[in-house]
């Protein structure tokens, strides 16, 4: 498996014009991987996912292990999720639904924050790759 370190800035990137990423969580109650397919923006160097459902499983596995893998295109790479809400940033949380809206046509739901780790940091890529 190629990782790379994904672009820190949105403008022309590859990623702007995918539609999909895919997200792999640790299922929190198995310990194995979990990947999904799911719409994302990116905004400031960092990937942007909404759970329609607050109880939605890969999110319930994300908060449970926050370490995850994200794929987009051909781009790999691990990633640190973090829920936001409109009282811990009210500000990126109203410009990352505007961002889903104007892409998608829809951005209710809850946001989660994947911020790229850096390759010598990389905690999750080790624990994932050995499963997979």
């Amino acid at each position: 498996m190629k990782t790379t370190k994904p672009s820190l800035s949105s403008k022309g990137s590859s990623s702007s014009r995918e539609q999909y990423l895919y997200l792999t969580t640790r299922g929190r109650k198995t310990g194995l991987p979990r990947e999904i397919e799911i719409w994302f923006t990116e905004f400031g160097g960092r990937y942007y996912v909404i759970a329609e459902y607050s109880t939605s499983q890969w999110l319930r596995n994300l908060q449970a292990c926050p370490d995850v893998q994200v794929r987009i295109a051909e781009q790999r790479f691990a990633a640190l999720a973090r829920v936001i809400t409109p009282d811990s940033d009210p500000d990126l949380f109203q410009n990352v639904q505007q961002a889903s809206r104007d892409k998608y046509g829809w951005g209710e739901g809850v946001i989660v924050e994947l911020t790229p780790v850096c390759e010598t940091k990389d905690r999750a890529s080790a624990d994932f790759s050995s499963t997979e």
